[in-house]
């Protein structure tokens, strides 16, 4: 199976690599469109700020080619929330494949913003991601915005508020948590989504 990462430079590709790797799998590393489109599922990772890794997709023609993707893609942290429609971060519009905004924590003068750290996912039990996957299982986060809960979420979690942990559209995944960090539940979620129909 030909699992391609999206190269652009994003901070967690090497650990993306790395996690593949643990689970057998010798991803490639391309931005270039006819390898991608080509690809039986892709990855895009994302650690960095939205406006201006935006700003970088277009350079590159990436905000050409990913939405119009047709096998499973699965955005993490950064790219999960570029997947969306507009973002907070930088005030843009983002890929505009998910329906759903990208919102900035509030600050309610108790948590710590970013949210950095282990939490809880409440997931559809059903969910072909999140098979094997239990309710009191940890999974790490790294980020000071987040998607807000809509029609495409299919993970959530509690931090100063409830938010998408996880998205679904058509064949668009998405974490906002890093599963290349977050250990054996991690592994297992990444081999759930190679493994997807």
């Amino acid at each position: 199976m030909n699992i391609t990462i999206i190269d652009y430079n994003a901070g967690n590709t090497q650990s993306v690599v790395f996690a593949l790797e643990r689970l057998g799998i010798k991803p490639t590393l391309s931005r270039d469109k006819t390898t991608i489109e080509q690809a039986d599922k892709i990855i895009f990772p994302g650690v960095g700020e939205a406006s201006s890794t935006m700003q970088f997709l277009k350079e590159l023609g990436l905000d050409q080619i990913i939405p119009n993707l047709k096998q499973p893609v699965l955005g993490i942290c950064l790219g999960m929330q570029l997947l969306c429609k507009q973002s907070e971060e930088g005030n843009i519009d983002c890929l505009g494949i998910i329906p759903q905004l990208v919102k900035q924590f509030p600050n309610n003068g108790q948590d710590k913003v970013p949210h950095m750290g282990w939490n809880t996912l409440t997931t559809k039990s059903d969910h072909p991601l999140f098979r094997g996957i239990n309710p009191k299982d940890y999974v790490y986060y790294v980020h000071s915005y987040y998607a807000e809960l809509g029609e495409a979420t299919i993970a959530q979690t509690d931090y100063i508020l409830p938010f998408s942990a996880a998205l679904q559209y058509n064949n668009f995944y998405a974490t906002q948590f890093h599963p290349e960090k977050s250990g054996d539940v991690g592994s297992k979620i990444l081999k759930n989504f190679i493994e997807l129909c």
